[in-house]
């Protein structure tokens, strides 16, 4: 399903304004240590299957729900291996959005690579140690997964960064926060 119902919902009252979707990825791997990749129309470069988390579900569940319903493949989520932002996104539409990625490292368990919904043009296995084309957001996703420690990788500013382009307060190192800056 190319747009989910609630995104639709929200399109028709804010246009092609910039809207924050989470949504649920998954670097889904078969027996054999092969990774599964999909392909959108148009696109010369392969993903990482996944899509927006509708209201109320658990992010697994949607990872294991999108990873079906794009590829045919049934996977089994085994970790989280990155919560992450996107770069902004253009669809062809002209909507304007930026998603909350949760990404689950899976463990394939039946079905076979197929561009299930009509969403991908290609879905199918490839080589670890082969892959065809990602856009550099996509391949930290797949590297994390694959090859990161058992941490779930994620970006901090740190806290002087979020403190002070949020409220304008300076941390300093062993002591607690100075009052914001005047404007």
């Amino acid at each position: 399903m190319p747009v989910p119902p609630h995104v639709a919902a929200l399109r028709a009252h804010v246009g092609h304004a910039l809207l924050w979707l989470a949504t649920a990825r998954t670097v889904t791997i078969d027996d054999d240590g092969h990774v599964l990749l999909g392909r959108y129309p148009g696109l010369d470069t392969w993903t990482v299957p996944g899509g927006v988390i509708d209201p109320g579900e658990q992010p697994a569940d949607a990872a294991v729900r999108e990873c079906y319903e794009e590829t045919g493949i049934i996977a089994v989520p085994e970790a989280l291996t990155s919560v992450t932002v996107s770069g902004l996104i253009t669809h062809d539409s002209g909507d304007l959005t930026r998603h909350l990625d949760i990404t689950f490292r899976c463990r394939a368990v039946g079905g076979r690579p197929r561009p299930a919904d009509g969403e991908l043009q290609d879905a199918r296995w490839h080589d670890a140690d082969a892959l065809p084309a990602l856009p550099a957001y996509e391949l930290r996703l797949l590297t994390q997964a694959l090859h990161g420690d058992s941490q779930t990788a994620y970006t901090f500013s740190g806290v002087s960064g979020v403190l002070r382009s949020h409220w304008g307060v300076h941390h300093h190192e062993g002591g607690g926060p100075s009052e914001p800056e005047a404007e």
